[in-house]
């Protein structure tokens, strides 16, 4: 049943599940101001979308439906719970129309991540791993999210709205035609 390629349930989506799972309770976490919790639970995520792939690869379970769901995993962990994290900790203080302005570069922010998801998806090939990503992959957007919140965070740049400048530049290299290699 674990290692039965048409079982949606095997070990490969399973772990792809784990790291949905992740990403959401994260979610609440942020909601509930528990920062470091959700970061903890966002580096599970990656851990898990790290290990579904090297598993379905590793016991030749990769699927079509498995491909689809590392992707709506990759959205929920990669590109909506990050761009939550960011966004909440960078407004806390804010005034209106800073909330307003800075909520608009992250619905920027997600379509980018979901375009490039579905983009993604349109080409790749079942059981195949390219050398290099066309774009920054979500997970690498995700990290460089982090990277602001801790820039952010010890005062480093302490101007939301520049921060909001550098979340755009992320969200354009998602499906921008820089070369990352596979790791």
């Amino acid at each position: 049943m674990l290692f039965d390629k048409n079982n949606r349930f095997n070990l490969a989506n399973l772990i792809t599940f784990g790291n949905i799972a992740c990403g959401i309770i994260a979610i609440h976490f942020i909601l509930q101001g528990e920062f470091f919790i959700a970061i903890i639970l966002a580096w599970i995520a990656g851990a898990l979308d790290i290990m579904d792939g090297k598993v379905a690869r590793k016991y030749k379970l990769s699927t079509e439906f498995g491909i689809q769901v590392d992707s709506f995993a990759d959205f929920i962990s990669f590109v909506v719970m990050p761009s939550f994290l960011l966004y909440y900790a960078i407004t806390a203080g804010s005034s209106g129309w800073e909330q307003l302005v800075l909520g608009l570069v992250f619905i920027f922010y997600i379509i980018s991540g979901l375009r490039r998801l579905i983009e993604f998806n349109l080409k790749v090939e079942v059981g195949e791993a390219e050398k290099f990503f066309t774009g920054v992959p979500t997970p690498l957007g995700a990290i460089l999210q982090w990277v602001l919140y801790l820039l952010f965070v010890y005062g480093v740049i302490s101007n939301p709205l520049a921060i909001g400048l550098l979340v755009i530049a992320i969200a354009w290299s998602l499906n921008s035609q820089l070369k990352i290699p596979h790791p």
